[in-house]
């Protein structure tokens, strides 16, 4: 299937999406046309045969036409059954297809997006919002190819029975358009807000689920379920307003339905008094309305799969058309043979609200150096080393590797270069063998476990009772706060990258156990460079540089004893720390 546009119109959209299964889309819309000629068949033959078989007699033609119509009833059915499986099979492809498209797309988004969205809002957009794609791609064009050629067919003929009558349905039809448009339009927006609302439920749920035991730690089960109520009650209220919406438009619908019916016999009444009409042309006439009615009501119908289905893909289609605020140049290269020198040039950087969190940043890392980072909360520690991999982007400024602007090159190259331990460490729900693998998907099981061993760990997985096999649960709540650390830090040594950046990569250990692997971090950053956030000072005394970071800036750099010589602010906070150790 080729590059979707999703700056089109939403329907030419949706066509690509179809086209993707043409074969499939073919097979559907056939059987629908056979089976709106066998409707609209059963009418004439009916007048057939009552002007024609039975007045002469024919008795043996009008059972042999009557054998011939149960065998068209009969295909129908069997056509039904394809268009049933064969388009509900289309329409799950479909939803499918947008699914993976939405998925790989939301993998391409920037950091920033996840700042500003909540988890339970995505997973309402890439699950509920697209479960009526199913529906929708599959009695769309079905739904407006059967009806539609069932309305006009009918009403051809219903001319050529009586043209007065045939004026009374064409009247009538504006009506219903405008009252179907105008409904519409209301449905589409009461759709919407469901959607909104259903988003907040996924979100209410996923927070409460994630943050259960902290409300169980604070007895606060009874707050949860008030806010668990508070977003049930707007979802509630949405879908109540909806289906008021669309109780409206169905009995508006059932209403036009019913009174082109009405007015047709009174009309035909009148002809056949007059003897304009015969009592035959009359009945067949009313047969055909109600051909020509049963399809608006399918329509009517199916309007609300249509305004579900469009509602969902219209949220769809707004992350599809959020564009990364990271990208790669179109020139971009793949960074290959790495030294290790990394250089910030005049570095500032802010987040969307605008407010500064680095300012005018020179630094300079040689290759195989270690530079400490520390300094109080907030000062932009994190950010600093962030901006590295590129998961954000500098505001002004560059930062460069071996003499190059990182934006020069790719940026799974650049990130496959640079291994990171982060200071929140997650764990993916599986076994703790997938969750070291994860820093190399190929990484042999003998690779796996030299990497446990040389983070500490490998003992510790082989006391539990599968051993590497061993189910974490979701986000490794199985695993102490210290083994999740040095399972991550596993992951980095199976990476085995030429830049390492530790945020608060031992955060989480105790003394004897952090001594033990920051011997090992020590080994890993041999000829290598490495960056380290740290909040206990003494483990980055050795370091060749200290930055230290407050308010924005740097506003001291050298190594521990020219800061301590120096007695400023590194100083102050050894000589903090140290007391606060005692």
């Amino acid at each position: 299937m080729k590059k979707i546009n999703y700056k089109e119109h939403p329907l030419k959209i949706f066509a690509h999406y179809i086209a993707g299964h043409k074969k499939l889309f073919y097979i559907d819309m056939v059987c629908a046309v056979i089976v709106s000629a066998i409707d609209l068949i059963f009418p004439y033959v009916s007048r057939m045969s009552m002007n024609e078989l039975l007045p002469k007699n024919m008795f043996s033609t009008f059972f042999v036409v009557m054998g011939i119509m149960l065998q068209a009833y009969l295909i129908k059915a069997a056509l039904y059954y394809v268009i049933t499986v064969v388009g509900h099979r289309m329409g799950v492809l479909v939803e499918s297809d947008m699914r993976k498209d939405l998925f790989n797309h939301m993998q391409e988004l920037s950091f920033s997006f996840y700042d500003q969205n909540r988890t339970g809002v995505l997973l309402s957009r890439i699950t509920s919002d697209l479960f009526d794609i199913t529906e929708l791609a599959h009695h769309g064009p079905e739904n407006v190819l059967i009806c539609g050629l069932t309305l006009i067919g009918s009403l051809i003929v219903m001319f050529s029975i009586n043209w007065q009558l045939g004026l009374v349905l064409i009247i009538a039809l504006p009506i219903c358009i405008a009252f179907t448009l105008v409904q519409r339009v209301r449905m589409k927006n009461a759709n919407m807000e469901v959607k909104k609302k259903t988003a907040e439920i996924y979100a209410a749920i996923e927070s409460s689920i994630s943050g259960i035991r902290t409300a169980k730690a604070f007895a606060n089960e009874e707050k949860e379920n008030e806010k668990f109520e508070d977003a049930n009650a707007m979802f509630r209220a949405s879908k109540v307003g909806y289906y008021r919406t669309m109780g409206l438009f169905m009995s508006g619908m059932e209403f036009t339905g019913s009174v082109s019916q009405v007015l047709i016999i009174g009309v035909g009444g009148m002809l056949l008094m007059q003897g304009n009409i015969t009592l035959v042309d009359l009945i067949t006439f009313s047969l055909y309305v109600s051909t020509f009615v049963n399809p608006i009501r399918k329509l009517a119908q199916f309007s609300e799969m249509y305004m579900q289905g469009m509602a969902g893909f219209s949220r769809f289609l707004e992350i599809m058309n959020t564009q990364p605020v990271v990208t790669d140049r179109e020139d971009a290269e793949e960074l290959k043979e790495v030294r290790g020198e990394v250089e910030y040039k005049k570095v500032s950087f802010a987040y969307s609200n605008d407010v500064p969190v680095l300012e005018d940043i020179d630094l300079h890392i040689k290759p195989g150096e270690t530079l400490a980072v520390v300094g109080p909360s907030g000062g932009g520690k994190t950010t600093l080393c962030q901006l590295l991999p590129r998961f954000y982007d500098v505001c002004s400024g560059s930062i460069e590797i071996d003499g190059r602007d990182i934006r020069d090159f790719t940026q799974q190259s650049l990130r496959r270069h640079v291994g990171i331990i982060q200071q929140d460490v997650f764990m993916f729900a599986g076994t703790i063998k997938d969750n070291i693998r994860y820093g190399k998907p190929e990484a042999t099981d003998e690779e796996i476990v030299e990497a446990a061993v040389r983070a500490e760990i490998h003992k510790e997985i082989m006391e539990m009772p599968n051993g590497y096999d061993s189910y974490i649960g979701e986000r490794g709540v199985m695993l102490s706060g210290g083994q999740k650390q040095r399972l991550s830090i596993a992951r980095v040594f199976l990476k085995n990258p030429r830049i390492l950046v530790l945020d608060e990569a031992t955060s989480a250990l105790d003394t004897v156990t952090e001594q033990r692997i920051q011997q090992s971090l020590d080994e890993l950053s041999q000829g290598r460079t490495s960056i380290i956030i740290a909040h206990r000072l003494s483990t980055v005394k050795n370091a060749d540089q200290i930055a230290v970071v407050e308010n924005e800036h740097i506003v001291e750099l050298g190594s521990h004893h020219q800061l301590m010589e120096k007695n400023g602010v590194y100083a102050q906070l050894v000589r903090a720390q140290s007391l606060s150790e005692e």
